[in-house]
């Protein structure tokens, strides 16, 4: 893998490893990385909805409630719109990025084939093994999953908030995917977990500070 372009400050087209022929046989691109060394926070979804691909930003479907958990929670120190200025303000500012494990673009996860895992989570592994976040965050268990079983890792130990693996030197934090599908956690209790990986932010900040 190439990664020249995604080290430099944010990627603001999809490379030609990122377009795919959609079911009415014209060309889509996949979301564009927000990546750069040294992240404090790197956002990883499942993979980009069709939704999210057409707005042109992350968490664009109308239902999400990633942007409602995020504004709800102490994650971020102001009320952030969603939508592409959104997502630059918080690469920008607070060194937050943002990919997924496979980038091919689909109505659903349903339609995620196992080559499409195959291919891109070993990629990225690479990302997060080059680039080096302090914490790398899975929306969901599926994603971390489908992301440890595609790079030869156990998925059994796979739990709620931090977890045992450390990725070269990023933390892997885990938090219920904020889609309107996965209804059996509620926006508070996805506001609990956000403030659980803020705490774990600044408890690394504190330590990389020391005395």
């Amino acid at each position: 893998m190439n990664l020249k372009s995604t080290i430099s400050i944010s990627l603001m087209t999809s490379t030609p490893a990122n377009e795919f022929v959609g079911s009415d046989g014209r060309i889509i691109q996949s979301l564009p990385d927000y990546l750069q060394p040294d992240l404090d926070l790197l956002s990883i979804g499942l993979n980009p909805s069709i939704n999210s691909v057409i707005a042109g930003y992350y968490f664009a479907t109308p239902t999400n409630r990633f942007w409602k958990a995020l504004n709800g929670s102490d994650l971020i120190g102001e009320e952030i719109r969603s939508g592409v200025e959104g997502i630059e303000r918080l690469f920008y500012r607070y060194r937050m990025g943002f990919t997924d494990v496979v980038k091919r673009p689909t109505r659903g996860a349903a339609d995620l084939r196992a080559d499409d895992f195959r291919y891109w989570a070993p990629e990225l592994e690479e990302k997060i093994i080059t680039l080096k976040p302090r914490i790398a965050w899975f929306h969901g268990k599926v994603a971390y999953q489908r992301f440890l079983r595609a790079t030869g890792r156990d998925d059994d130990a796979c739990d709620w908030g931090l977890q045992p693996l450390i990725i070269e030197d990023s933390t892997v934090v885990v938090t219920p995917n904020p889609s309107p599908a996965n209804a059996a956690f509620s926006l508070e209790v996805l506001i609990q977990y956000y403030n659980q990986l803020a705490c774990l932010l600044r408890a690394n900040e504190d330590e990389d500070s020391g005395p």
